[in-house]
């Protein structure tokens, strides 16, 4: 008796699982498209440009820098291929076995008035009428419904379309650059095209004594590639040699000062080729003396007497 039982659920199973995998309505595959892309980092390093000459004989200087990749591209066109079917849902059969009743009688009859008229009744009205009926006549599976209509996806193609390298080199833009001096380390910024704008005469220079500097040496660093870059600038000794009159004459105190005085260092910037900071400095002392035009007028007389200045008078 057991094993009758046993033999019985065993059957009922196998006849349900049956049942389940038929009810399903395949119907046409379905397929995507789509194009892929992959780009495989071949080579990355950064790149310090000095410039001309070796020895900075200015106190100041443009260094450019620039971030160099290759890489390896490959474009794939992918076709995805889904398989579509309509799950069974047995309250459906209640309505769908007279419609497939009416739909066969519909569509044998169909059939005959296609004979008739020699073939000219299209497909969806000889054929699918037929296969509607079908369907919906047999209780375990539902007609073809592209509302309820499922999806598994059947397989995948990948085929290559094109492999090349392509090279970038762009600006290491406002990205960090070390700055060694002697003992001390500077953490600076280039701009936005990846440009760093160095002046001895300027901060954090300004506070160091470089007159037993010899060189300058800078590093930029990618952490996430491991890819660094180092380079070295000399300085001249005329320049070490330079720097520190310079600053006294830029930077001490104006007030006070007669007008020959504010004439003489601006001419002393100039005769030590520091013509950039000697124009920053005239134009300065120009705003400067803006709400005194009397002073200011004073001023640029001598500069065009005693320093041999061209200045373009602000009040014309």
């Amino acid at each position: 008796m057991f094993k009758r039982s046993t033999i019985s659920l065993q059957g009922g199973a196998l006849c349900a699982a049956l049942l389940v995998s038929g009810c399903a309505n395949h119907m046409s595959q379905r397929s995507e498209h789509e194009e892929r892309v992959e780009r495989k980092l071949l080579d990355h390093s950064l790149q310090i440009d000095v410039g001309e000459p070796q020895a900075l004989e200015l106190p100041q200087r443009r260094i450019r820098i620039r971030e160099q990749k290759t890489f390896e591209i490959t474009e794939f066109e992918v076709t995805r291929h889904y398989d579509r079917y309509t799950p069974y849902q047995p309250w459906r059969e209640v309505y769908e076995i007279p419609l497939g009743a009416v739909a066969v009688v519909a569509g044998v009859g169909a059939n005959v008035l296609n004979v008739i008229m020699l073939g000219r009744l299209p497909d969806s009205v000889t054929k699918d009428w037929i296969n509607y009926g079908v369907a919906g006549l047999n209780p375990f599976m539902n007609v073809q419904s592209n509302g309820r209509a499922q999806q598994n996806l059947a397989g995948v193609d990948d085929v290559q379309k094109d492999k090349r390298l392509e090279h970038t080199s762009l600006p290491w833009s406002e990205r960090p650059v070390e700055v060694q001096s002697g003992k001390q380390n500077y953490d600076l910024t280039t701009d936005r095209n990846g440009v760093l704008r160095l002046n001895l005469l300027d901060s954090p220079f300004a506070e160091q004594d470089l007159n037993r500097i010899s060189q300058l040496k800078l590093a930029v660093e990618d952490a996430d590639d491991s890819v660094r870059a180092d380079a070295t600038l000399a300085l001249s000794p005329s320049l070490r040699g330079k720097l520190v009159e310079a600053h006294g004459l830029i930077f001490d105190d104006l007030e006070g000062q007669e007008v020959n005085q504010w004439v003489h260092r601006v001419k002393r910037l100039s005769d030590l080729g520091l013509e950039e900071e000697a124009s920053e400095l005239e134009q300065s002392l120009i705003e400067l003396t803006r709400n005194d035009p009397e002073l200011q007028q004073q001023f640029l007389k001598s500069l065009v007497k005693d320093a041999g200045r061209l200045v373009a008078d602000p009040g014309a």
